[in-house]
């Protein structure tokens, strides 16, 4: 099987894991589940953000949130540190699915194995492929999810989340956040996070 085939295949495996998804969202008048709209906009904003990227990190942003519904968040104590709790067991929940899926049409070990590094954002700062994901989750989390997401909380809460999602960005992705197609009211909490 050619490498884009088979790609292709991950990638369709993946989106029928995520299928599953009791949860849906429309956008532009079609209704998916969740976690594939997730997934394919993962995959289009590296597609745009880093066309060259390795074929270990194109598999990473299609498969970053697969089967997330399965681990609720309201199984954790409502805290920092239930949060932080229910973070690392996703990423090592992610981490199985991607490895179990990738065995079964006969990937690599050796890519494998780099797929579960880079779900579990391991080495951020130090390694490029780890940044470039982190960098890519975070347009993703701007464009899409923070304006539904802003209605929920205070601006100090929001100023404060903003702060540290730029901390985690490269160079790079502060230069591709900042063109992002965001709303007036986004925006503006944009640049007061980061002129404090």
């Amino acid at each position: 099987m050619a490498t884009l085939n088979k790609l292709q295949k991950a990638f369709s495996l993946f989106d029928a894991a995520n299928e599953k998804d009791p949860n849906k969202e429309t956008y532009q008048g079609k209704t998916y589940a969740k976690e594939v709209l997730y997934a394919k906009r993962m995959t289009d904003k590296l597609n745009a953000f880093s066309p060259n990227a390795s074929e270990a990190l194109q598999l990473t942003a299609r498969c970053q949130h697969i089967c997330r519904w399965e681990i609720a968040r309201d199984s954790y104590e409502m805290n920092r540190t239930g949060y932080l709790k229910w973070r690392q067991d996703l990423k090592k929940h992610h981490a199985i699915k991607a490895t179990n899926i990738l065995k079964e049409i006969d990937y690599d070990t050796e890519i494998i194995e780099q797929v579960a590094f880079l779900l579990e954002k391991k080495q951020l700062k130090k390694n490029q492929e780890t940044q470039t994901l982190e960098d890519v989750i975070c347009l993703v989390f701007l464009e899409f999810y923070f304006e539904p997401f802003a209605t929920k909380y205070t601006e100090e809460k929001l100023i404060d989340i903003l702060q540290k999602t730029w901390r985690k960005m490269s160079n790079k992705g502060h230069e591709a956040a900042l063109k992002l197609p965001l709303s007036d009211s986004s925006l503006q909490l944009v640049t007061k996070a980061l002129s404090q």
